[in-house]
């Protein structure tokens, strides 16, 4: 397992289980929003993304932590031969938004891209969360299945299997 998508939504716990993973395997770790955004917190223009979108998925291994843009996100997920989905309940995910934002009013979240404000991301990932239900939902499920067939699919669906799933996974992806 060379090339890894985790993937899901906002305040889900991407990124440190992308971090442990990282640490634990030597796969160079790509964060989305280190490639979406610009160190002033604005977003990189598309042709800028999709160029480093594309250079990272012809790289032999990754792991990229992110969704980006829908079109991006399809070709991650051709492109990956392991896919991690964390789908833990929204009233989870919402907690997790905001016990980052209320952190990150004392220091800022390891991974943060530089230059932008953690109010106005928090806010984001609000609006993010309650657009989630249409696209994150039981059809996608049943898609993301469908294009699986030759990948490893773990569906990680609560704080518990979350945080033990790198230890008892590791063996998997080294």
């Amino acid at each position: 397992m060379n090339k890894i998508a985790v993937f899901g939504k906002p305040g889900s716990g991407k990124s440190i289980l992308s971090k442990r993973l990282a640490s634990a395997t030597g796969i160079k770790l790509h964060a989305l929003d280190s490639v979406l955004y610009k160190q002033d917190g604005g977003l990189v223009d598309r042709k800028t993304y999709d160029e480093e979108h594309e250079s990272i998925l012809s790289s032999d291994s990754w792991i990229i932590d992110g969704f980006g843009p829908i079109e991006s996100f399809y070709k991650r997920l051709e492109a990956a031969d392991t896919l991690i989905y964390i789908d833990l309940p929204y009233f989870v995910s919402y907690w997790l938004v905001t016990k980052r934002l209320l952190k990150g009013l004392v220091v800022k979240p390891e991974g943060w891209p530089a230059g932008s404000s953690i109010v106005k991301g928090t806010v984001q990932s609000y609006k993010m969360l309650r657009l989630c239900p249409k696209f994150w939902n039981d059809g996608f499920v049943q898609k993301l299945e469908e294009v699986t067939a030759n990948k490893s699919l773990y569906v990680i669906r609560s704080v518990s299997q979350l945080n033990g799933f790198a230890d008892e996974n590791i063996r998997g992806f080294k």
